[in-house]
């Protein structure tokens, strides 16, 4: 067949073969939204015939309503993805998804350098919630596994306390499984250790998920944290910090101190759970030396 999917329902299997080929919860959710509006578009357009030309055609018009690049080529793999799917299941000629994987990207104008705090400040962050109450306890608990262990919110949420466990005499959360189905094995610093006994003694925790929601009495109130809820919480100790500050950013600041008190990039990778030290360079970024610039030592005088 030549066309995309003749019926909603149609389109609504090959969504749903999309998005359950996807492990991250996240990327889940913004393939599942850059559909929906493609379908949206492409109905708004007549239908045309699902092709390079389409596709290109939709690249433009994000292109026109403001989109970043990260945006437009985060969508686009979205669509490439969906061609692939509809090919298989008979609803696309082969040649035509060939055409639609080759729509390219927008162009990328450097590397985004991301937010991070300075060591000062992300020690101010993890101190700011009230160690006295119980939800003080717990905040710091997310805080300190985000910052101390460079996890994601999604990879904080699904934490149980049976993924604590010693390997080497010491603490890990080992084949941690991450962004993009890889697993990885996180080191626990002593001190976030601490910050995560003392929410889960307080809360009287012993099995199940470690991070868990809290009424507006101070209570658990349930047996989970959602990822949301760590974005919600993370922002809001940010304002309290005077920072634009998002949890992704806690992550980002992980990597930037490890790197800063002489971590190797090999290890930072590894601690991330990135593919490769290509990736965890452009995730660092390169800061100018303006107090030793490398012209500065020319020899010429």
């Amino acid at each position: 067949m030549t066309a995309l999917v003749p019926a909603v329902d149609g389109f609504g299997a090959i969504r749903r073969l999309v998005l359950d080929a996807v492990s991250s919860p996240i990327t889940r959710t913004l393939y599942g939204k850059a559909l929906d509006d493609f379908w949206s578009w492409w109905e708004g357009q007549g239908r045309p015939l699902f092709a390079r030309a389409a596709v290109q055609a939709h690249r433009a018009f994000l292109e026109h309503q403001g989109y970043s690049a990260s945006t437009i080529n985060q969508r686009l793999a979205a669509i490439r993805k969906l061609a692939r799917e509809a090919a298989a299941n008979g609803l696309l000629a082969q040649e035509l998804a060939a055409g639609i994987a080759q729509v390219p990207g927008a162009k990328l104008q450097g590397n985004r350098a991301g937010n991070w705090l300075t060591r000062e400040q992300a020690e101010k962050l993890i101190n700011l919630p009230d160690p006295g109450t119980l939800k003080g306890k717990r905040d710091r608990a997310v805080l300190a596994l985000l910052i101390g262990c460079a996890l994601r919110r999604a990879e904080a949420a699904n934490l149980t306390t049976e993924h604590l466990q010693q390997r080497d005499s010491r603490w890990v959360i080992p084949d941690l499984r991450g962004k993009h189905g890889r697993i990885r094995t996180v080191p626990v610093p002593n001190w976030v250790k601490l910050a995560v006994d003392q929410w889960t003694q307080a809360a009287g925790i012993t099995s199940g998920r470690l991070l868990r929601s809290m009424n507006r009495h101070g209570a658990v109130a349930g047996d989970s944290l959602s990822p949301q809820a760590i974005l919600m919480l993370v922002s809001g100790y940010g304002q309290k910090l005077g920072v634009r500050f998002q949890a992704h950013d806690v992550c980002r600041t992980c990597a930037k101190l490890c790197r800063a008190a002489g971590g190797d990039l090999e290890q930072i990778q590894l601690l991330l759970g990135h593919a490769s030290t290509q990736t965890t360079e452009r995730y660092l970024g390169t800061r100018q030396d303006l107090l030793d610039a490398p012209n500065d030592r020319l020899g010429l005088h």
